[in-house]
């Protein structure tokens, strides 16, 4: 368990954008309970998400209880933060599958067991059986009309539109933290700065019925230095669902980032201390070529989402692509990731063997299969000008036909190579 000042921690990691009076001394005063929202709209939660994790994840550490609230009751209606357009609706079963999937993913950062053991909870556990009389009763009664169109979340919807659906969602949310504050003692909610409006909504709310003090504390909208948004790429977002952005593309996105923003991205994605990021902002400022802090968030990042053997895949498929890495070398698991990102192609043995010697392979019919040459005469004029590799091994302008036996990796696989960036796999059946 981590020793010192908790609010210290995060305002020097630039994780604090603005919270109640009173924060410090409840954080101080012994272990809180707090929880975050996390919304089941899509099947995985995306980088972006590892902010308010990340937040969950200190507050543990410092002895205090996190809790991971999934929306499968909201996620239902929809939150309008952030939002310009109304959201699509989903079916029931969706939202549970979603649910499920973001679970399995928050578990990976929090311990559920000992004296602080995170806790799961799902909002449609309470708010799926609540009837629409009692909450009007018992919830709408405590907030006027003209309050709720003060909040941003409503206001900036104003002139486009907003469904009744949308403008009741900081009820909702209003009510899972006073659900939580009667369940686990929560007096702490957690989010994003957009999310102020509707966590006031729910301290006015635990006010009102309890009589309790509970608080709000957001982190910033994370911007790039470049001025976009963070987590979005030209192939769109970044997810922690391997399945939606392979580890190694995972890897690939943390290694890129800018220098600009390398310190402040240790000090939100990572738990490394202040020495050692003190460290890496100085080899950023005087040997910026070295990309050691680059990388140091890149490795960290990476375990954490994907783990050991993941990071150690994406690494060596890093070092084929970007260094001198054989694929004899690559492990079964990293020889995969790299089939999923080089131009994949399977083939009979007789539509590339030399002709009438079956033990041979033509090079030129290898690259046209490849996808690296539009025909022999160009694949020979490749060759010619030494641009050409079989499992980066630069071949000779002599060497069109070459023995299967050497170049043949595991299950069959050749991996074919034009220049010092371009390369294909091919499966040999």
């Amino acid at each position: 368990m981590q020793n010192g000042n908790l609010l210290d921690e995060l305002q020097w990691r630039g994780l604090v954008y603005q919270h109640t009076d009173g924060v410090a001394e409840l954080l101080a005063g012994g272990p809180v309970s707090a929880y975050i929202g996390f919304d089941p709209t899509g099947s995985s939660l995306h980088v972006g998400s590892l902010v308010v994790i990340m937040i969950l994840v200190h507050l543990q550490r410092y002895g205090h209880r996190p809790i991971a609230l999934v929306g499968g009751g909201t996620g239902m209606i929809g939150d309008p933060s952030g939002k310009t357009n109304e959201r699509q609706l989903l079916t029931p079963d969706i939202v549970a599958a979603n649910t499920r999937a973001i679970q399995a993913q928050l578990e990976r950062f929090l311990s559920f067991e000992g004296e602080n053991a995170a806790r799961m909870r799902d909002n449609a556990e309470w708010l799926n059986s609540l009837s629409l009389i009692e909450f009007l009763r018992d919830t709408g009664k405590h907030f006027t009309v003209n309050y709720m169109l003060q909040k941003e979340s409503v206001r900036s919807r104003m002139d486009a539109g907003i469904s009744f659906t949308e403008f009741a969602y900081m009820l909702l949310q209003g009510y899972d933290y006073l659900e939580l504050h009667r369940r686990d003692g929560v007096t702490l909610q957690l989010g994003g700065s957009e999310q102020w409006g509707n966590i006031v909504a729910g301290m006015e709310l635990i006010r009102r019925t309890t009589g309790g003090e509970a608080h709000a504390l957001t982190v910033p909208l994370l911007m790039n230095s470049s001025g976009t948004k963070f987590g979005k790429t030209e192939a769109g977002a970044v997810w922690l669902d391997a399945e939606r952005t392979s580890p190694y593309q995972f890897y690939q996105f943390w290694l890129g980032t800018d220098d600009a923003d390398v310190g402040r991205n240790l000090r939100f994605f990572t738990l490394l201390s202040r020495e050692e990021i003190a460290q890496l902002d100085d080899s950023t400022l005087h040997q910026p070529e070295k990309r050691a802090a680059q990388q140091a968030l890149a490795r960290d990042v990476t375990r954490r989402v994907h783990g050991e053997a993941a990071l150690a895949a994406a690494e060596q498929v890093s070092g084929f692509f970007f260094g001198g890495l054989d694929p004899r070398e690559l492990t079964a698991e990293a020889f995969t990731i790299l089939r999923a990102e080089a131009p994949f192609h399977q083939v009979p043995a007789a539509d590339v063997a030399a002709e009438g010697d079956a033990g041979r392979l033509d090079v030129f019919k290898l690259l046209v299969t490849a996808g690296l040459a539009a025909s022999n005469g160009a694949a020979k004029r490749l060759l010619e000008q030494g641009a050409v590799s079989l499992n980066k091994r630069k071949l000779s302008a002599s060497e069109r036909l070459v023995p299967a036996s050497d170049v043949v990796l595991r299950d069959g696989h050749v991996v074919v190579g034009k220049g010092k960036r371009d390369f294909a796999v091919v499966q040999v059946r």
